[in-house]
């Protein structure tokens, strides 16, 4: 599975932002995400190919080759990997009771918040 143990550097968040901004299964190549990166920071291709090719051996994207270029996707949406990062992070705090930490996140969550998780746990019961 993908690993998201680790926070993802600012380059690295850069590139799956390009990435998570396309349709579903469409793919770009280091040259097009190097040149959407390119119109707002100064970057050089061979970093953007680099950083791509972490983020394909960290299992965060998908890496298709085609011709000479790979393509690339997101391995999976924002959503799942920040619930990916959210469960590790629980994960690694050990076997300690966890509705304290959920808690004390919830505590600090605005109304917009509180209301889409009372969403997702009404969708849940009634699933």
């Amino acid at each position: 599975m993908r690993n998201t143990k680790n926070a993802l550097g600012d380059l690295e968040r850069a590139v799956m932002d390009v990435l998570w901004d396309l349709p579903p299964a469409d793919e770009m190549t280091v040259r097009e995400v190097h040149a959407v990166l390119a119109e707002s920071r100064d970057v050089a291709y061979t970093t953007v190919m680099t950083v791509m090719d972490r983020l394909a051996r960290k299992g965060m994207t998908v890496q298709h080759k085609e011709g000479r270029a790979y393509r690339y996707q997101a391995a999976s949406t924002r959503a799942e990997m920040t619930a990916d990062l959210m469960r590790g992070t629980l994960d690694d705090l050990g076997s300690f009771d966890r509705g304290p930490a959920l808690v004390a996140f919830v505590e600090d969550a605005s109304a917009e918040e509180i209301a889409a998780l009372r969403q997702a746990l009404a969708a849940l019961d009634a699933g």
